[in-house]
């Protein structure tokens, strides 16, 4: 059962981050940056995992994926998702 006191952006970052990492294990292409991806994802979600992140550390972990599998396009969309629960974290601090 979720905890209903959860901060919605964790919990969409969270999703978002699981999904890009089974798209990218179920991936059949190598790829060099491939461990790079990863291990970032893996570092979002053990951030998200803690509660609410620094925004700074996501948008370097979210640089660093979209470096690595920015040109694999059977995974755009999943790391669209994982941008946009980022970009979530940015908007709450600039309006707030």
């Amino acid at each position: 059962m979720a905890d209903s006191d959860e901060d919605p952006r964790v919990a969409g970052l969270r999703t978002a981050v699981a999904r890009l990492r089974r798209e990218l294990a179920a991936h059949p292409a190598e790829f060099p940056d491939r461990g790079i991806a990863e291990d970032e994802l893996a570092a979002l979600a053990a951030m998200a995992a803690g509660g609410p992140p620094e925004t700074p550390r996501l948008r370097r972990s979210l640089l660093l994926i979209a470096g690595a599998i920015g040109s694999v396009s059977a995974l755009s969309r999943a790391l669209s998702e994982v941008r946009e629960a980022v970009d979530r974290f940015a908007e709450r601090r600039e309006s707030g």
